[in-house]
């Protein structure tokens, strides 16, 4: 394992977060107030993710869908949830921003693969379990090479490349063009989707 995987990275995220975390609250904070004020409370999105050896932690983001319900009880799909004002949070990656507390608390890392839901965790095949390897992050190899607009097999191909090819110099560059994609908005969504659709899995166990 290179000094970098071991120490550096870690180094890395909390030189940058820290500073980060300071700068932003007033921008966080107004956020958090025009969420309270267009979509109620709570202000932030919580959700159980598995991290590293698929260890399972709180993500927190914040909010950018209501909470409307059909006539039978149930949350509407995503698409018919999310807002105007929610989908401007997601183009500039805004929603992100309380993320940076899970970088500080070491669930994540500010470069890896995303974490995806709990539940998906039986449906990899052992290669693509290897991206529970390393911490997920708040962007990744797969996100400058797609994002939400490329499919789940290819996703989990960046996702393992990454993991074998982990670089103080592929950090940089992913970040680097993190910020361009963004400002660009490009990939956040896939075809017919306001996210990504759900992976059913393609490996043998999941298939039946």
């Amino acid at each position: 394992m290179t000094l970098y995987r071991r120490i550096g990275k870690r180094v890395m995220d909390l030189g940058v977060v820290v500073p980060a975390l300071v700068v932003l609250t007033p921008l966080g904070l107004t956020l958090g107030g025009l969420i309270r004020l267009r979509l109620g409370g709570p202000v932030l999105f919580r959700q159980a993710r598995p991290g590293r050896d698929g260890q399972v932690f709180e993500l927190i983001k914040f909010r950018t869908m209501s909470n409307a319900r059909g006539a039978d009880g149930e949350l509407l799909p995503d698409e018919e949830r999310l807002t105007r004002f929610g989908n401007r949070l997601r183009r500039f990656s805004l929603d992100e921003l309380p993320t940076l507390w899970n970088v500080a608390r070491g669930d994540m890392s500010l470069v890896g693969p995303r974490p995806l839901l709990v539940q998906y965790l039986d449906r990899y095949t052992p290669e693509q379990r290897r991206r529970h390897d390393v911490l997920p992050g708040i962007t990744g190899w797969a996100q400058i090479h797609g994002r939400n607009a490329i499919s789940w097999e290819e996703k989990f191909q960046h996702d393992v490349w990454y993991v074998e090819n982990m670089s103080l110099g592929t950090d940089l560059r992913i970040l680097l063009q993190t910020a361009a994609q963004v400002l660009g908005r490009r990939g956040i969504s896939a075809e017919g989707h306001v996210t990504m659709p759900e992976f059913t899995g393609n490996n043998e166990e999941s298939a039946r």
